[in-house]
């Protein structure tokens, strides 16, 4: 079948297959174009000399035209060489892109958590780089809400619950002890000691706030009552919404924030924080337990997060 020129309009007719381009030639043509060397064309492509020197007679045969000029010991592109090895080049990158696009990548895989913002932000997010590093194609996807979202409903994967130790189920990861944290530099404060609880009375309380119906100082309730200190009056408080913005503060030495362990270990760890007073903590008689979801029990990744929390959880 003829084919029309879309410039000029006119007729012409495909070549005969034995005039048609070899496409199979030009990866050794653009070779030995680059290096100008049979040789060195032949070790990249792992072929022999005389196996690339027949590939270029060959698209030499049937372009109709010599492509290199053969100098004693070297090799020069003729003019047709050079227009062929543009046009060479230009195609080969563009197949490379195309086929780039177009090739399946390896596939990612997915787990879906939820759990607390302060589970999320000062214990799981500083550890999951271990995770990542053992398991480089898995996506891990957190939803940090106080809310206790349905795994089937919302299409979890895990969740670390944060409930009264009678409501977990299983092994928790850790149950929790509260005690009051501050930063060094409050204690060297002049005029207001810190080194008994009754001196609290002249900090700052950094405190979360809680739904409507519980007391402001509700996150520190544990702690005051085991202390006997359930009239303590501070000299002033500071409010939020989130546990970690409270935290923030302490460690900016703003005041003193009731400590979530082992949440904080780490912040004592660095001595960003401190506990000012030598009575150990209260225990909250809750904790975070791992629940998996039921679909997710088909996810290995799912599984093998859910076993790592747990690891991470013994490594402290």
């Amino acid at each position: 079948m003829p084919f029309k020129n879309v410039k000029t309009g006119a007729e012409r007719l495909p070549l005969p297959r034995s005039q048609m381009l070899r496409l199979d030639l030009l990866p050794c043509f653009d070779a030995a174009a680059r290096t100008l060397s049979f040789t060195l064309a032949a070790q990249e492509l792992n072929l022999t000399q005389s196996a690339v020197s027949r590939q270029i007679q060959l698209l030499e045969d049937s372009l109709g035209t010599p492509l290199f000029e053969r100098r004693h010991r070297a090799l020069v592109l003729t003019e047709a060489g050079e227009v062929m090895q543009r046009a060479t080049r230009d195609a080969l990158e563009r197949l490379r892109d195309a086929s780039a696009r177009v090739r399946p990548g390896p596939r990612l895989r997915q787990v879906a958590m939820t759990c607390t913002q302060g589970f999320a932000s000062l214990w799981l997010i500083p550890r999951l780089a271990r995770f990542a590093a053992d398991h480089p194609l898995v996506d891990v996807r957190i939803s940090a809400t106080m809310d206790m979202m349905d795994l089937e409903r919302h299409r979890l994967d895990v969740a670390v619950r944060f409930v009264p130790s009678s409501a977990g189920r299983g092994r928790a990861l850790f149950e929790e002890v509260v005690q009051p944290l501050c930063a060094p530099s409050l204690l060297r404060q002049p005029g207001a000691p810190l080194r008994q609880p009754a001196d609290l009375a002249h900090h700052t309380l950094l405190t979360v706030e809680r739904p409507a119906g519980h007391a402001i100082t509700s996150d520190w309730d544990p702690w005051f009552q085991v202390m006997g200190l359930q009239d303590m009056r501070m000299k002033n408080a500071m409010h939020f919404t989130q546990y970690a913005d409270a935290v923030a503060a302490a460690v900016a030495g703003q005041g003193v924030v009731i400590g979530r362990l082992p949440l904080l270990q780490s912040l004592l760890d660095k001595k960003q924080l401190v506990a000012p007073f030598r009575s150990g903590g209260a225990a909250t008689r809750r904790g975070y337990y791992v629940e998996v979801a039921e679909h997710a029990h088909d996810n290995p990744d799912a599984l093998d997060f859910a076993n790592w929390l747990r690891a991470e959880a013994e490594r402290g």
